[in-house]
């Protein structure tokens, strides 16, 4: 097993790679298509902005090439913006496109209710609503790590494996076929982040 970090300038990537690491997986931070090729698993991390994601993805000559190997069937972990980047379309800062693996959008959070603020940092539930690889075992209302400020909204409901709620009910985590996403930081959340990773690596 080779996990394949994409590189595209933005992410927690040095967190991500040490939490692969004290499970025993293999990875690569890269960029380049042969190493892609080669990779079992992808993970796309993401801390910054949808619009800055995308036009590094597209600068690097990426969107083509990961295109063709997700829809081929590579496991795929979207982290945080990585998730967000996996959707149709996000409203931060303007409109912008994404990859489009995924039918949902990314839209603000709405957090009016007194004491709420933004981003949303900290540690938060995952309420687990549907069957998923992705958090197998994993107990309802578990404790992660979030910083955000948007959130995905998915077409089909049955893919929201887990929601959480800030202001707002927002999915958490999300499944749709070998394509998978989570707002919160897996690598940042202590043992459930790592059992998170390791169920992800058993796909």
């Amino acid at each position: 097993m080779t996990v394949a970090i994409i590189d595209y300038g933005l992410g927690n990537i040095a967190s991500v790679a040490g939490a692969l690491s004290y499970l025993g997986a293999s990875s690569t931070l890269t960029s380049d298509i042969s190493d892609l090729r080669q990779a079992t698993h992808f993970i796309l991390p993401g801390v910054g902005a949808f619009g800055d994601g995308m036009a590094n993805l597209r600068a690097r000559g990426l969107i083509e090439p990961l295109t063709e190997l997700v829809r081929g069937g590579k496991p795929t972990l979207g982290i945080c913006l990585g998730a967000q980047l996996l959707c149709r379309s996000s409203d931060e800062m303007g409109h912008h496109k994404g990859l489009g693996w995924i039918e949902g959008d990314v839209r603000h959070l709405k957090s009016a209710a007194p004491g709420l603020r933004l981003p949303h940092v900290g540690w938060n539930e995952l309420r687990v609503i549907g069957a998923s690889p992705l958090i197998q075992n994993i107990p309802d209302r578990t404790l992660l790590y979030y910083c955000h400020s948007y959130a995905i909204k998915v077409d089909r409901q049955e893919e929201a494996a887990g929601l959480c709620e800030h202001g707002e009910t927002f999915v958490a985590a999300f499944q749709s076929g070998n394509i998978f996403g989570i707002q919160p930081h897996p690598e940042k959340s202590q043992r459930a982040g790592l059992d998170l990773l390791k169920n992800f690596l058993s796909v």
